[in-house]
């Protein structure tokens, strides 16, 4: 018998497949969704929370703990948040490159997003994203 016969011949080696984002990817992903957040609320950016994050994919749970300010983002269990925030991850993806406030108002409203939490702390953001849509509103009339 011929060991060199097609019978027995390795495939062909199949195609790359693309990397999976890294951890790194994901935190400096989280770190640039928030920044973009606080560029147009900049009246949150000194709130001092611990705030957890479930990006939720295909079949797992990816939890990340935030600290702000800063932000400090850390791949654990946010045992002391004061917020989480259920996200599915391909839309958290879109949202945190390039999303804007409205983008992230219309994921709550159609149930994309949601957050729980303290509830002082739930009403202070939304009274102070409210106030910042407000003063935009206004912005655009004014011009």
């Amino acid at each position: 018998m011929n060991c060199s016969s097609s019978r027995f011949a390795r495939p062909p080696p199949s195609p790359r497949l693309e990397p999976l984002s890294s951890q790194s990817d994901t935190k400096a992903l989280i770190e640039t969704g928030i920044r973009r957040f606080l560029e147009e609320v900049p009246q949150l950016a000194r709130l001092t929370v611990v705030a957890g994050l479930e990006l939720h994919g295909r079949g797992d749970v990816q939890l990340y703990r935030i600290e702000l300010p800063g932000p400090t983002v850390t791949k654990a269990i946010p045992s002391d948040a004061k917020l989480t925030l259920e996200i599915r991850r391909e839309r958290f993806n879109e949202l945190a490159a390039k999303g804007h406030l409205a983008d992230w108002r219309a994921a709550f409203e159609r149930g994309e997003a949601r957050a729980t939490g303290i509830e002082q702390y739930l009403k202070l953001i939304v009274k102070v994203v409210e106030a910042q849509e407000e003063r935009a509103r206004t912005r655009r009339v004014r011009h």
